[in-house]
């Protein structure tokens, strides 16, 4: 059964790739498609605060850093449905935003895994420093999440998992559009 559940996931994974490589530009950016990754990337967004605010998964330092590309992507992708200038170097800008998003959920991914040790990211202070008795319970109240635990999963997949997934896809998607700008 864990197989099956498997390749329909490789299968789906192989058919968004196959779709990304029939991505074809003409000389004006396909508004449309840019509004359906506009929406894609805003409902990413809209489904991390729901999984923290609605049913009360408080994210690590790590997930909260993954967040920023999302939120720069938006404003970017923004930009060139209103504004006609520097589209080209826009998608290629979007390409190096979703490139550091993969790296850094891939590097999210390897803490979960135990490939990587926690860094400074991860930890919130350096509970060798002098605190008062009221900073040390602050601290304690506060019950910083380590970036190693997994407290949400989706179909299996972490969310570090699916944000590097998801990174990678909108990165190759956006450096398809950069190579392609302006042909016919």
């Amino acid at each position: 059964m864990e197989h099956h559940y498997c390749n329909n996931n490789y299968s789906v994974i192989s058919r968004i790739l196959l779709f990304i490589s029939e991505i074809k530009m003409t000389k004006k950016i396909n508004k449309k498609f840019l509004f359906l990754l506009l929406t894609s990337i805003s409902l990413i967004l809209i489904s991390a605060f729901v999984i923290e605010y609605q049913l009360g998964h408080k994210p690590c330092s790590l997930c909260i850093y993954e967040r920023i590309p999302y939120f720069i992507s938006i404003f970017l992708i923004l930009k060139i449905l209103l504004n006609t200038n520097y589209q080209k170097i826009t998608l290629f800008i979007l390409f190096l935003v979703f490139l550091v998003s993969a790296l850094l959920g891939f590097y999210h991914f390897g803490i979960e895994q135990g490939f990587f040790s926690e860094s400074l990211i991860c930890t919130a202070v350096n509970i060798s420093e002098n605190l008062s008795k009221e900073e040390l319970l602050e601290l304690l109240e506060s019950n910083p999440i380590s970036c190693k635990d997994i407290s949400f999963k989706i179909l299996g997949f972490s969310l570090a998992t699916i944000n590097t997934i998801f990174s990678i896809i909108l990165s190759v998607i956006f450096i398809r559009l950069f190579i392609n700008y302006g042909k016919n």
